[in-house]
């Protein structure tokens, strides 16, 4: 088992580049089930998640090869989904994206329900409330489901039971391929959901936003291939700044996608961050992040997009152990959301629980080193950057979560000054 060595204190200096998105990656990988022709991705992000998912494509005997460094070509025209590597699929929660596409190929699917970080229950009831909407025939299968499609839609407007980014997705890529119009209402719109459509749009399907949270799209059975850059990873940008900000440090963040962070940076300038944007271009630009004076932070909530994304809620409530005063932390999300708060209090911190959701967290308090655990990715990038901000040594381990959504994150982090070695138990 690995684990990260870290030595707190050292300002962060440098430049660093931000990575293609991770969980937009995973709905145009399987956008690659829809089509036998071929598909290329570019700027995947090199980490644990993706090589599952190309994993299980594999399994399926779909011909993945790497063209680049960060570029695949795919081709499923031999797809077999009854060599599905189950084992993979439990490892982690994007495999749920297989149900669609698996679906609208062959009119059924049977897959275990998807693994992924322990932040509370996360049922797939959303997706298969709207695939029964749509007229599937739904059964409990072993560890997971069967769907079962006749080939007739039941309904054409399609409302989805919370706003559910893979629900959302799921249902696009399973009407992509349907040469029917379908309204989809209570649609997420997050950054991963309109790279989607786009890539939808490449292979032919006819797809609008039509209205506030509502999607309309119209499928088409044959679709086409497509080649496809993703976008920058919004959460790692963030995830980015956010250090550069608690160590104090100088950071130039490289390739980061503006648009979709509008708000955070927004609310990181109201809480005392000295932030410049610079070289904007189509909605990508660097941030320049600066020492600045005492943070006051008077609440944190994750929201919808475009509010604060839950992914990012973790490293703000780090940021917010070195706020004066008191700062409420809601994240309505997931109960399982604010573990790490527990690992924060053994390094110091004066933080206390109301319920599952929301904590308070008093400030300012030195945090100093000691053994953590993380329980989930984006906890996992919390306790570095406390780590970071300690003073003395702190040990992480269960950083196989960071490297789900990571890529390297150690290497890069030493480029910019930070004390942090990866060790093998």
């Amino acid at each position: 088992m690995e684990k990260f060595v870290i030595r707190g204190g050292n300002r962060l200096e440098g430049e660093i580049d931000v990575r293609g998105a991770k969980n937009a990656a995973f709905p145009i990988l399987a956008a690659t089930i829809l089509t036998n022709k071929d598909c290329v991705i570019r700027n995947l992000p090199l980490i644990e998640d993706v090589f599952r998912m190309l994993e299980i494509l594999e399994s399926m005997e779909a011909k993945v090869e790497w063209i680049g460094k960060r570029a695949v070509r795919i081709n499923t025209r031999k797809l077999n989904p009854s060599t599905v590597n189950k084992e993979a699929i439990l490892r982690f929660r994007g495999s749920v994206l297989l149900y669609g596409p698996l679906l609208a190929r062959f009119g059924a699917v049977r897959l275990p329900l998807p693994g992924g970080d322990i932040i509370g229950a996360r049922p797939i009831d959303t997706h298969l409330d709207a695939f029964s909407q749509l007229g599937i025939v739904i059964k409990p299968w072993r560890q997971g489901y069967e769907l079962r499609f006749s080939g007739k839609v039941k309904n054409k407007i399609i409302v989805l039971n919370e706003f559910s980014v893979t629900g959302t997705e799921n249902l696009l890529l399973f009407c992509a391929a349907l040469g029917e119009r379908v309204v989809v209402k209570i649609a997420d719109m997050d950054y991963q959901v309109q790279e989607l459509i786009h890539v939808l749009q490449k292979m032919g399907s006819w797809v609008r936003v039509s209205g506030l949270h509502e999607i309309t799209i119209q499928g088409t059975k044959q679709l086409k291939g497509f080649s496809h850059t993703i976008i920058p990873d919004p959460i790692e940008a963030g995830t980015f700044i956010a250090l550069a900000i608690g160590t104090k440090g100088k950071v130039l963040v490289k390739n980061v996608p503006l648009r979709f962070m509008t708000f955070f940076l927004k609310k990181l300038r109201d809480f005392g961050a000295k932030i410049e944007i610079t070289n904007e271009k189509g909605g990508i630009g660097t941030v320049m992040v600066s020492p600045a004076g005492k943070l006051v932070i008077d609440k944190i909530q994750s929201l919808i997009y475009p509010g604060i994304p839950s992914d990012l809620q973790s490293v703000l409530g780090v940021l917010a152990t070195q706020s004066k005063g008191s700062t409420l932390l809601h994240d309505p999300l997931y109960e399982g959301r604010l573990k790490y708060l527990e690992e924060l209090n053994k390094m110091g911190a004066e933080i206390y629980f109301t319920d599952p959701h929301r904590a308070i967290i008093n400030g300012p308090t030195t945090l100093r080193g000691t053994n953590l655990g993380t329980f989930d990715l984006r906890g996992g990038a919390a306790l570095i950057l406390a780590a970071l901000m300690a003073e003395g040594k702190s040990t992480i381990t269960n950083i196989y979560q960071v490297d789900r959504g990571y890529e390297r994150i150690e290497e890069r982090l030493q480029k910019l000054g930070a004390d942090i070695t990866r060790v093998v138990n």
